[in-house]
């Protein structure tokens, strides 16, 4: 084999592992997106900084994998913030009382039932206890 065969496979092979893991990493997300987290269970101070968007309905905040969201008075909800179609990060959209996948336009009710897809499976759904400002979030 010559010098320019050489780099021609060379190139080849390259363009083709290159061509396969992206592939891998477009379509492995679809089949397996992020596990949901287990184990929970930690307690956060919603009258302090990051967790003050928690002091209004309709509020929201990201934490360990989760998004909490205060969907009442005194009703919060924790989901797995990881879209069950393709891992995309969802977003509390409070007029519409649904968390929202901006990916492909997957929608959860707030206790994390389907409401449309492409998303076929619901996003796992956590415990809250409230006592004060302090919120507990647990499995």
């Amino acid at each position: 084999m010559d010098r320019k065969e050489f780099l021609i496979n060379l190139t080849k092979s390259t363009a083709f592992v290159c061509t396969s893991c992206y592939l891998a990493s477009c379509y492995g997300d679809e089949n397996n997106p992020a596990a949901p987290p287990q184990n929970v269970d930690f307690t956060i101070d919603i009258s302090q900084s990051p967790y003050s968007a928690l002091q209004n309905v309709g509020g929201s905040v990201y934490k360990d994998g989760l998004i909490i969201a205060r969907i009442g008075t005194n009703t919060f909800t924790a989901l797995s913030q990881v879209c069950t179609h393709q891992g995309t990060t969802v977003q509390y959209e409070h007029n519409q009382g649904r968390m929202h996948c901006p990916n492909h336009g997957s929608n959860f009710k707030t206790d994390g039932t389907v409401i449309n897809g492409p998303a076929a499976s619901p996003l796992k759904k956590y415990n809250t206890s409230l006592n004060g400002t302090m919120l507990r979030v647990f499995s």
